[in-house]
């Protein structure tokens, strides 16, 4: 059954990855993205205006009836703009387009966390985004910045993504409408964004102790847009707020 499915972050790395692999199932896709190849809706997620006009547009697009939603859209370079990328431009995003999904006979949502979430991270920054608060985030990703702290930047926002998730999952707005919402939690997988550290071998000793993955090592993107495409299948019809870990075995050596 062909659907119409928008994926935010589509112009590279696991979005890419994603929309190509829906297409060849025969999906509509709609590719969100700053700019890039296979982009439909031009859009910065780093702003709430830009927000705003990425949902308006793929809602025109979709003529207002959205069967997916895909948030592949992230920053992994350190700093502020990773707090308004990774977790506002996920959140408002997916708040924004939920007439549209709710409008679906199956609606999906399925957002791209990190196995980051479950290491260290900034207690008051997560809190400033669950409050809704982005200048307060943004001040505080600042100060982490200059404190030496900025590695927890990052992590704070898939936290963050991690409780929104589980705390709207399950109200009336989401599965009370049907929409199913959960996310995969990658660990390390070899996109542009890693590849600088993945080729330099004490940067990538650092991440082997961080994310150690025993099953195949690091992932494709396909590898997680495989499992992101079953989240937003039809035949998906009871989880709800579940992060899916597809990191090796990271998690499971993390939290054993």
């Amino acid at each position: 059954m062909s659907r119409v499915v928008a994926v935010t972050g589509s112009a590279s790395g696991i979005g890419a990855a994603t929309a190509a692999l829906l297409r060849e199932r025969g999906d509509r896709v709609i590719g969100v993205d700053r700019a890039g190849a296979g982009v439909d809706v031009v859009a910065d997620l780093s702003t709430a205006p830009g927000r705003a006009e990425a949902v308006a547009a793929v809602t025109d697009l979709t003529g207002g009836v959205l069967d997916g939603l895909v948030t592949c859209a992230g920053l992994s370079r350190a700093g502020a703009p990773q707090v308004s990328v990774n977790y506002f431009g996920t959140t408002e995003v997916v708040d924004g387009l939920r007439p549209a999904l709710a409008a679906s006979s199956a609606p999906r949502v399925a957002l791209v966390g990190s196995i980051s979430a479950i290491q260290p991270h900034d207690a008051a920054l997560v809190d400033a985004c669950l409050a809704g608060d982005e200048p307060a985030a943004l001040v505080l990703a600042e100060a982490a910045l200059t404190d030496g702290r900025s590695h927890e930047i990052y992590s704070s926002t898939k936290a963050a993504l991690s409780r929104w998730l589980r705390r709207v999952s399950v109200t009336a707005d989401f599965a009370g409408a049907g929409i199913a919402l959960n996310a995969i939690a990658p660990g390390v997988v070899l996109t542009p964004m890693t590849a600088e550290l993945v080729s330099d071998p004490q940067w990538r000793q650092v991440m082997d102790r961080a994310v150690p993955m025993p099953l195949n090592g690091y992932a494709s993107p396909e590898t997680i847009a495989y499992a992101l495409a079953w989240l937003l299948s039809a035949e998906n019809s009871h989880m709800a707020g579940q992060v899916v870990y597809v990191d090796g075995g990271a998690e499971a050596l993390a939290r054993p």
